[in-house]
């Protein structure tokens, strides 16, 4: 079976309205996302199923600008209607994305304005006038024929491929430690990917406190939930419903137990066999291998002396 991640982003001029509203614009942003993907896969028209899949929010770019997007891995398939048959996607195509975008454009805009008619929305700064209703209409009408970014890569080569993503890739941060390229004098340099160039590999060096400013945008609401479960994976039917996946693909639904008598029993073992890299390597040339030869245990504090005179 296949499996396909799609994209959903939203346009700038959302992105400037969900910096000063995180919780409810990325709230907002879960929600079009799961019903876009539910209605169009369950109408008989292209899929006709039920799907089930989960949604990871990743609020970056590259360069560490404010870019809300959701990356949403689906199985190739879905149950019918009446849960008793398994119904398959097309070699190598899920869904439309064109019907995707529009359907997904034109929900999250009739969700963002009820949350601005309940008062949900607030505006400061640079977006202080969007606080009276016809301004922030007039705001919002050029997003209505914009074409808004959705779209599907290429599908995952299997589990396997699916586990490593969801390994490294779902608790990521705005940007990990190989992209760090120097700390000098201030300023901060990074390697980046430029997509807008073929995707050319390319450095940007940045004033610390510009680098930490960056940084800090993708700091997410307290209790926010960056990874949520939708349709056949989400909490309250999954066990029924999973299971009928199971029995209708003839998949052994039961744990795997590994047996094997050398499994890794150090944590760094464990970490490289699910993600190939290793902890062990020397940080600085990742040649050599590091090794403890001892361990300095912290000094006792010194004895409480009670002053009894």
């Amino acid at each position: 079976m296949e499996y396909f991640h799609v994209v959903f982003t939203l346009p700038e001029e959302i992105a400037a309205i969900a910096y000063q509203n995180k919780s409810v614009v990325y709230n907002l942003l879960f929600a079009a996302t799961a019903e876009t993907l539910r209605i169009i896969a369950a109408d008989p028209k292209h899929l006709g199923a039920e799907i089930g899949f989960f949604a990871v929010l990743h609020t970056w770019g590259q360069n560490l600008i404010h870019h809300p997007h959701l990356h949403c891995v689906v199985p190739g398939g879905g149950l019918s209607a009446d849960g008793r048959r398994w119904i398959s996607c097309r070699p190598g195509f899920f869904l439309p994305v064109r019907v995707l975008s529009r359907f997904f454009r034109r929900r999250f805009l009739e969700l963002l304005e009820q949350a601005f008619d309940c008062g949900e929305l607030q505006f400061f700064s640079a977006l202080q006038e969007l606080r009276e209703r016809n301004a922030f209409r007039r705001y919002l009408d050029p997003l209505r024929e914009k074409e808004w970014v959705v779209y599907a890569k290429a599908p995952f080569a299997g589990p396997a491929q699916v586990l490593d993503y969801v390994g490294r890739y779902t608790h990521r941060v705005a940007i990990s430690n190989n992209r760090l390229l120097d700390i000098n004098d201030g300023n901060v340099t990074f390697r980046w990917k430029d997509y807008r160039d073929d995707n050319a590999q390319k450095t940007m060096t940045l004033q610390a406190d510009e680098f930490i400013r960056r940084f800090l945008l993708h700091a997410l609401p307290q209790g926010l939930q960056r990874i949520r479960y939708y349709g056949l994976m989400g909490n309250r039917h999954r066990e029924e419903k999973l299971g009928q996946c199971h029995r209708l693909l003839n998949m052994d639904a039961s744990p795997r137990i590994e047996t094997d008598a050398k499994a890794p029993s150090d944590y760094r073992d464990r970490y490289e066999s699910l993600t190939g890299k290793s902890l062990h390597a020397c940080p600085v040339c990742s040649q050599g291998r590091m090794l403890i030869i001892k361990q300095i245990t912290r000094p006792a504090p010194p004895p409480i002396i009670i002053d009894t005179s």
